[in-house]
């Protein structure tokens, strides 16, 4: 299905900004082409959520121009909370669509790691984004939301981990959204190459009440032969905004990636995850804690899919929805014909603490192979009044007792970001969604 894509910026306005950014002539083009294509392209189609009168192309404007930081010792007090100054020396931060501050250790220059804004990237390192960007991972031409996001980029960071190198300190990438008119088409691009190890986090954070603009986010995530990647998300996403996530990984033999998922968002969502296992022996782990509130419906569909032999991919995801917030949780374990002894494994749960709340859980297996293992849980429903029973009984209120249940459902996930002010972020921000 097609739908009329109201669009107000011109063939001349994405050529303008794209020249404005010094992009190189690959990228231009791209965007163009990416344009151009809207029009044919479909609308992706969430298993379960109706998107039509969804908005996903009508915003105020397409990039505001924000602050940037000379120093961590700048940084409003909302951002100090997260970020250790001390000690943290490989960050970088973008103030809506501003590319505000960046850091990286000697040590890491020295080793060859890049790290940088999505633009810098583009002019200095042209060849090695080209070859990446959205080739691998998101293609351009996938649907409408994809095309979007490629001509209308505003955003976004480069990370490339060279052969043999280990990060030893997380990488930390903070998107500041104050600006209740400036619209996210943010790509995150993250190469690790073979033998290589990297730790990395983003975070979303809207400390605006409600946004008037979009959020079309993309990050692809490569991990080469032997390599290892720990990608960790926390998103905040202002109430108003409407949402796509697209994080999609592609592992080679040996490879491993783990995703630890904070889906905070107050807005209407949608989000994609998806991992190739391409390579023999690699391994790809998805693990996602989700909160909603008010009347926010938001789709997650989470994807491992198995080409390689000897793969192993798991997913676990764990939701809390109150209020008259809904939310659909679509698992796709797929082996493909040849993958043998490949294992696909996944739990879906959803915890539901009002009466109009909703949740649905559809674990899904696609087998093509004979010699593999698979197997789901899937499980909706209100807190387990045992649980309740058990704490009360040892002189803890109802309330409290309920809190700490969900904070304990939520566990797995909140313990596996590897920044401490990240983890406490995440723990605080759903102490106050369910509070």
């Amino acid at each position: 299905m097609t739908v009329e894509t109201k669009l107000a910026l011109t063939e001349q306005n994405i050529r303008s900004f794209s020249e404005s950014k010094q992009e190189p002539s690959w990228m231009t083009e791209l965007r163009l082409k990416a344009l151009g294509e809207l029009e044919t392209l479909p609308m992706p189609n969430p298993d379960k959520t109706k998107i039509i009168n969804w908005n996903f192309t009508e915003f105020p404007t397409h990039t505001v121009e924000s602050n940037v930081f000379s120093s961590l010792d700048e940084l409003p007090e909302e951002l100090k909370t997260i970020v250790n100054a001390e000690e943290q020396k490989n960050i970088y931060i973008q103030h809506n669509n501003t590319p505000a501050f960046v850091s990286l250790s000697e040590d890491l220059k020295a080793q060859g790691v890049i790290f940088t804004d999505i633009y810098t990237a583009m002019r200095e390192h042209s060849e090695l984004v080209q070859k990446y960007f959205m080739t691998d991972g998101v293609k351009v031409n996938e649907h409408k939301l994809t095309a979007l996001h490629a001509a209308l980029l505003n955003g976004g960071v480069f990370v490339y981990v060279p052969k043999n190198v280990v990060v030893e300190e997380p990488i930390q990438v903070i998107y500041l959204h104050d600006n209740e008119n400036a619209s996210l088409f943010n790509h995150t691009l993250l190469v690790a190459d073979e033998n290589s190890v990297v730790t990395y986090v983003e975070n979303y954070l809207s400390t605006v009440e409600h946004a008037n603009g979009l959020a079309n986010i993309v990050s692809e995530v490569i991990a080469k032969d032997n390599a290892k990647i720990t990608f960790g998300t926390v998103d905040v996403l202002a109430e108003g905004f409407t949402t796509y996530v697209n994080r999609r990984g592609v592992t080679a033999r040996d490879a491993v990636l783990e995703w630890a998922l904070g889906m905070m968002n107050d807005s209407d969502t949608i989000s994609e995850n998806v991992t190739h296992l391409v390579g023999d022996n690699s391994e790809g782990h998805v693990k996602m804690v989700v909160v909603g509130r008010g009347k926010q419906k938001q789709n997650f569909t989470t994807k491992v899919i198995h080409w390689g032999k000897h793969t192993n991919g798991q997913i676990l995801k764990h939701g809390v929805m109150k209020d008259e917030a809904s939310s659909i949780f679509n698992g796709i374990g797929k082996i493909e014909f040849g993958a043998t002894k490949s294992n696909a494994e996944q739990e879906s749960r959803v915890l539901m603490l009002s009466e109009k709340a909703r949740g649905d859980a559809n674990p899904i297996l696609l087998i093509d192979e004979d010699d593999v293992t698979a197997g789901h849980a899937a499980s909706v429903g209100r807190v387990d009044p045992l649980q309740l029973y058990y704490l009360m009984s040892r002189g803890i209120s109802k309330h409290e007792a309920e809190r700490l249940v969900i904070h304990g459902f939520l566990a797995p996930v909140v313990n596996e970001l590897p920044i401490e002010g990240v983890k406490k972020q995440l723990t605080e921000v759903i102490e106050r969604k369910v509070r």
